[in-house]
Order: structure tokens, then sequence, then C-alpha cells
């Protein structure tokens, strides 16, 4: 940024509802506070739990919220658990009794529960998924019908570079996060005709969560660094939707998934597991891609082939 270029105009939530899950430590804190700053009235979730879900206190929501009102703004705890769909809608609930509706959902309520896939329990697999994905099921739908009865909707997914890229000991963990991308890019389709945008983030930040993943690099990566893009993301001034973004460090990136135009092996044909062993540099040269924004986009390749 140069003397000479003007900031945009700054971006404001006056009159919109926002709810934040997880919302009473780490990233949660950081997007509750400045959004309340900022004019938004804010849900702030949390059941108050260990990193593995166990437990529950009220007293994390209610400093949130009270460090809000502090400093002039507006916002309600709710501790319900978003990891059944009595939980998710009471956390929605909150936000219509409290408010009147919501505008803006961030879905970045986690646990987790770390183990090699060959030692996971079931028990693990189901805790988790319950939490990240399903939970961003049972709070998302309730607010994405009001937001569709209202003409507007900012959805920000809490995906994360394990579920995006993989990583050891988190196989629970990272098929929920892929699974909260997918879920974002239905909602960002569906939601399109409703002025809903829906976006994922993977964000690298220091959290009760990460200090012992992270190590040393822990203290490069400070939370408050990922407020900007999610704040953004929850805004009018935000036209983006269907993407992800990759975001800690002071370092903000997409995240896209493409496909190529491959091989063809000719219409009708059934190749050998050979032809295809020949082919597989073709296969999988990505000199040239495209970034789908839906499944008929990426029929495009395939479509053009057959028709000659």
């Amino acid at each position: 940024m140069t003397e000479e270029t003007p900031l945009s105009d700054p971006i404001t939530f006056d009159g919109r509802v926002a709810v934040i899950t997880g919302a009473g430590g780490g990233l949660g804190t950081t997007y509750a506070l400045d959004l309340a700053r900022r004019g938004a009235r804010v849900v702030v979730n949390d059941l108050g739990g260990a990193v593995d879900g166990t437990g529950g206190s009220q007293s994390a929501a209610d400093l949130v919220v009270a460090e809000i009102e502090e400093a002039g703004g507006e916002a309600v705890a709710n501790y319900d658990s978003v990891s059944t769909e009595e939980g998710g809608a009471a956390v929605i609930q909150t936000a219509v009794d409290a408010f009147g509706g919501v505008d803006i959902v961030v879905n970045n309520a986690g646990i987790l529960r770390d183990r090699s896939f060959a030692n996971m329990e079931m028990a693990e697999v189901e805790a988790v998924i319950d939490v990240h994905l399903k939970g961003a099921f049972y709070v998302s739908s309730p607010a994405f019908k009001i937001m569709k009865e209202s003409g507007y909707g900012r959805f920000v997914f809490t995906s994360s570079a394990a579920g995006l890229f993989g990583n050891f000991g988190q196989a629970n963990y990272g098929a929920a996060k892929l699974g909260q991308v997918g879920l974002s890019n239905v909602l960002a389709i569906e939601g399109a005709k409703y002025n809903i945008k829906s976006n994922a983030i993977a964000p690298i930040a220091r959290t009760r969560m990460t200090e012992e993943i992270l190590g040393p690099f822990v203290e490069m990566v400070d939370p408050n660094q990922v407020t900007p893009l999610v704040v953004y993301l929850c805004s009018e001034a935000n036209e983006h939707t269907h993407e992800i973004f990759a975001v800690g460090g002071g370092r903000y990136a997409r995240v896209f998934i493409g496909t190529n135009a491959g091989w063809f092996a000719g219409a009708g044909a059934v190749p050998s597991a050979e032809e295809v062993a020949e082919s597989i540099d073709e296969i999988r040269d990505i000199s040239e891609y495209i970034v789908p924004g839906n499944i008929n986009e990426e029929m495009v390749f395939l479509g053009q082939m057959l028709g000659g």
C-alpha cells in the first residue's frame, strides 16, 4: 500500500447479525470482537469444553460477550453444542430471539481427537465429524432458510490444510474439514440467486488446538492475522463465493480444485490398464487446467471431446 493508493471504504456491519460458533476462544473470539467493533450484533456460541470436546462451561462465551459489551457493542452468549441438530437449531434461534434474524454464519467450532489411522477408534471419528461437519450442517441449515427469505447471507466455513492436503494422525479431522468445503460449494451454488455468498478458509494460527502441533512455528502465526480475511468474507463488500482461501502468518492466498483436459481414449473406448499406464503423464499434466464453478463446468472437457 502506497500513500497514493486510497483505502477502500470502511467495512461495517451496522444492522447485521452474526453467528460465530466456537467463539469463546482462539480464532472465533477474534472474529466476534472485530465484527462487533464494526457494528455487528453477535451471537457468541461456545460449549466451553476441552480441546477434545469433553466437558463444558458458560464462562468462555460469557467473557467474550462481556468484552464486546464493555466496548459498546451488542452480543449474546449461546452454550449449545453444534454436534446435534437440536443444538444447531438453538444457536440460530438465539440469534432470532435476540436480534430478529441472522445474516452471517462463521462455522468455526471444532475439536481434536488425533491418532494414527491404524489406531483410530470409530468413536474418535464420530466425535470429530459430529462437531466439524455435522455441526456445520446443523447450524447452517436453519440459517440458510432465514437468509433465503431475506435475500442476503454470508457463510464462512473453517476448513484446514489437513483436509485439503493431508496431515499425519488426522484422518477424522481431515475428512471432516474437506467435507466443509463440499458443503460450502453447494451453498454457494444454491444461494447465488438469493445473494448468499459462501466461502471456506484454511487458517494457520496459534490457538489451544494448534499449540502442540505447530511447535516453535506457533509464535509466528497470530490468530489476529486471520481475522481481516474472515471479516471481509462476511461483509457486503465481498462479492466472491464458492472459493477457498489459505490464511496465516500474514499470507493470504487462494486454494482451488481444478481439472485438466487429461487423456482422451476415444468415444466408446475402453482402454486397457496398460494403455492407461502409457498415458499417465498426459493424464496428470496440469500445465493447463480450469477451475470449475460447478459439476456441469467440469463436464466441459468431456463434452468437447465426445462432440468431436
